[in-house]
């Protein structure tokens, strides 16, 4: 069901976001609306029509959490950090390449550390 709202001079006629129609919709209106003023009657529908699209991308392509291995691996490469670099939180270089190799689960002492030392989310290092 549509509404329509008026936001200074400019009407706005929102509906949910149920299908990939009215989602091609909700993006062509924001593609219309890219170059609005904030706090701008245009810059306020722009931004109500990317929190719609943003609620219906986040129902329809929900993205998960990387596992363990690639984000570490997606830390280490931001940070330029090489196997070495992780015995500070494996312990031993040993521990280290056999996480790499599959043969080591993370300890719950070692995803504390990896979280505090490197700032990687927890929902990122607990493989679930």
């Amino acid at each position: 069901m549509a509404c329509c709202w008026k936001i200074g001079r400019y009407s706005i006629y929102i509906q949910p976001i149920i299908n990939n129609a009215d989602y091609q919709a909700a993006l062509a209106e924001i593609d219309k609306l890219m170059d609005a003023e904030f706090n701008s009657p245009e810059g306020d529908a722009l931004d109500i029509w990317v929190t719609l699209v943003e609620s219906y991308e986040a129902k329809q392509f929900p993205i998960s959490a990387p596992r363990p291995i690639n984000a570490i691996k997606f830390r280490m490469e931001q940070q330029g950090l090489g196997l070495s670099d992780l015995t500070v939180y494996f312990g031993t270089i040993k521990k280290v390449k056999a996480f790499f190799d599959g043969k080591l689960q993370l300890t719950l002492e070692t995803i504390r550390k990896l979280h505090k030392g490197l700032n990687i989310p927890l929902e990122s290092l607990i493989d679930g």
